[in-house]
């Protein structure tokens, strides 16, 4: 047996399967979702606790180690159920813009990911009380108009299969003409929900990233060829797709790889049915660079020497000029300049 084959296999007997443990809170025990839940994982050791903040925000965790091996945590929502949009995000012109998190952490482990700065650990969340979430919503909807992204802080389609909180989401936007929200992924679940008819107000929003980039930093995400699949059957079923170049990474043969990441695209996807383009370098607050560093100390990515405005830590200006600048003049060539929206400090 070779070296490698061997690291696997000692990989595969050290760690436990995902989601081995379940930790519930006995707030959560009674909700519908939680029993949903369980039915996925029947073979999972239920333990209870007085609160999810006992586990998950425990001190001395190891992030990257917990990712071989996560655990999942069913919670109440207390507090904070909406919050207003943060400025590292785009809010592509909409003036109520807010977030929320059904959800806490992600099923894929982006070397890039801000969530290990954010986080003290890769176990994941899920706040089973949506139904309360979906109130505070309302209520924002009686002063005006909202414009909710729902998968900022994790990948909800990429879960659907678990948990089915993308149609549930979809559900309520139907029932509330003046909500608009946006459905982040790295995924190529669209089947999950491909039975479901395309609304106006909802926006399947893929994250495309180079060959290289994918292979190399976003670890357990869809191949590039399967994420297009699942762009490709939305707009094909009448869906509003917005494409993210976000965020753009300075790799060797950056310029070569992000063509070749363009063409490949609209030579698959037919350029008028997408919605709109976002695209940004990337960035991540100060703070929550440290941590990432300490969790990778070998991350070409992470230990790049960016500048810092404001808190926040980027490419220096000619450097994201630059990437922005030639991203745009790819992408242009295939979508109208006015869809196309790039991130800048606001």
């Amino acid at each position: 047996m070779r070296g490698r084959d061997i690291l696997i296999s000692l990989q595969k007997k050290l760690f436990n399967p995902y989601f081995s443990h379940i930790y519930i809170e006995k707030a959560a025990l009674n909700y519908e979702i939680t029993k949903e839940v369980l039915k996925v994982f029947k073979n999972s050791e239920l333990i209870e606790i007085n609160h999810y903040k006992d586990i998950f925000s425990r001190s001395h965790q190891n992030y990257i180690l917990q990712k071989g091996s996560p655990k999942l945590i069913l919670a109440v929502k207390r507090d904070n159920l909406i919050y207003e949009g943060a400025e590292m995000c785009q809010d592509f012109g909409n003036n109520y813009f807010y977030y929320t998190s059904t959800m806490m952490n992600c099923i894929y482990d982006c070397e890039y990911c801000y969530l290990q700065g954010m986080y003290t650990s890769s176990n994941i969340v899920i706040f089973v009380n949506i139904e309360e979430i979906f109130e505070e919503v309302k209520k924002l909807l009686k002063i005006h108009p909202v414009y909710l992204c729902i998968s900022y802080d994790t990948d909800v389609l990429a879960f659907e299969n678990v948990i089915g909180y993308t149609k549930r989401w979809i559900e309520f936007t139907k029932e509330n003409k003046d909500l608009k929200i946006e459905i982040r992924t790295k995924s190529a679940n669209f089947n999950a929900i491909s039975a479901i008819e395309a609304y106006d107000n909802v926006i399947l929003a893929w994250t495309l990233s180079p060959d290289e980039v994918i292979k190399g930093y976003e670890n357990r995400t869809p191949i590039l060829k399967d994420r297009i699949l699942s762009i490709k059957q939305a707009v094909d079923k009448g869906w509003n797709v917005r494409l993210c170049f976000d965020p753009i990474l300075y790799i060797n043969n950056w310029k070569v790889c992000y063509s070749n990441l363009i063409t490949t695209i609209f030579n698959e996807i037919n350029a008028d049915k997408i919605m709109d383009i976002s695209i940004g370098v990337f960035r991540v607050s100060k703070d929550y660079l440290k941590r990432m560093r300490k969790q990778r100390k070998n991350s070409i990515i992470l230990n790049y020497p960016f500048e810092t405005v404001k808190g926040v830590c980027s490419y220096n200006n000619q450097l994201s000029e630059n990437m922005t600048s030639y991203i745009y003049s790819l992408v242009s060539k295939y979508i109208p300049k006015e869809k196309i929206f790039i991130w800048k400090d606001r």
